[in-house]
């Protein structure tokens, strides 16, 4: 994968560029804001919760879990980035926060949604790929989730061990992709029995 992630607080940055994360290169937007890791920049990901909290008030918890959703598992925003996140989002005025025993209900402030209606096209263009790679992981699984749902055959633990293997190569030098990319063709060609 390419690049460190780079985390900073801060106001969110219009030109928030594209995701990346494991689906070959930029996609969509062209820039950096959702880099080889699975994590957004810090301006991007305030900028997507602020999005979420116009659709309906919510914990932290839940934020979390609409974001894993709409993004089919691939991005699971860690505590430790989400509530930073909303703590900045409350001390601009952009959402308030009410108690609810243990835990923190959040709800977008009349300054959040007019900061949010400013930049409604980069968070929709966030959420709409958030969604892209929800679609793709979904298609991902069924390819590997193939025509044998015995995990205890010799299918189901090939498949464990690819998988295995592909996480191994996370961050492997370009030359190194290359070389599994063409492993993989060769694979996929004699499995199709055009070898």
């Amino acid at each position: 994968m390419r690049g460190h992630f780079w985390h900073g607080m801060g106001r969110h940055r219009r030109h928030f560029g594209g995701f990346a994360g494991g689906f070959g290169g930029a996609m969509g937007m062209g820039g950096k804001a959702f880099l080889a890791g699975r994590r957004l920049a810090a301006g991007d990901l305030q900028l997507v919760l602020l999005a979420l909290l116009a659709e309906r008030p919510s914990h932290g918890y839940e934020l979390i879990k609409a974001l894993e959703e709409r993004s089919g598992g691939f991005y699971s925003p860690s505590p430790g980035m989400v509530y930073p996140a909303l703590t900045w989002l409350e001390e601009v005025g952009y959402a308030s926060v009410a108690a609810e025993g243990t835990k923190k209900l959040y709800t977008i402030t009349d300054t959040g949604r007019t900061y949010l209606a400013e930049n409604r096209e980069a968070a929709e263009a966030m959420l709409r790929q958030l969604e892209y790679i929800g679609r793709k992981m979904g298609r991902v699984r069924e390819i590997f989730g193939g025509f044998d749902d015995d995990e205890e055959s010799d299918l189901g633990a090939a498949r464990r061990e690819l998988r295995a293997a592909l996480r191994e190569k996370h961050g492997a030098s370009s030359g190194e992709k290359q070389r599994v990319a063409q492993i993989l063709r060769e694979a996929a060609a004699r499995i199709r029995g055009k070898s």
